[in-house]
């Protein structure tokens, strides 16, 4: 499998994300949104980025165990009850991803929602990888 990044110098430069992902052969693996759950099922953290960072390692998690790593991530949506509060946090936000995830960055986008399955829930992520 490859997975190319491709970032148009016509459109603005994306921090945090790639425009577009072409993967071509391998294996496509769907990962159901993920909350800051533990594994009772209890949303963890009181603040956005530790949601987040619990969130983002149960999807990692979910990836791993199907084959995959960050590296594979083709296309992840985060769907946040505040995308004001998101952004005010964005410099936070990419610290944890770059920790947890490193620098292969899918497509993504940020979108929000009244609240999410979890009622106490700030922030879901899910997603596709394609694998080698």
């Amino acid at each position: 499998m490859s997975a190319e990044r491709v970032n148009p110098p016509e459109l603005a430069p994306p921090a945090g994300f790639s425009h577009a992902v072409v993967a071509t052969g391998g294996r496509v693996v769907f990962l159901a949104g993920q909350t800051a759950l533990d594994a009772e099922g209890h949303v963890t953290g009181e603040t956005l980025p530790a949601q987040f960072e619990r969130a983002l390692v149960n999807l990692l998690t979910a990836l791993r165990a199907a084959g995959g790593t960050p590296a594979d991530l083709a296309r992840v949506t985060v769907y946040a009850t505040d995308v004001a509060a998101y952004r005010a946090e964005a410099a936070v936000l990419g610290r944890i991803w770059r920790a947890r995830a490193g620098r292969h960055y899918p497509a993504m986008a940020v979108v929000e929602v009244g609240r999410l399955w979890d009622e106490t829930a700030l922030v879901e992520l899910d997603g596709f990888a394609v694998l080698r």
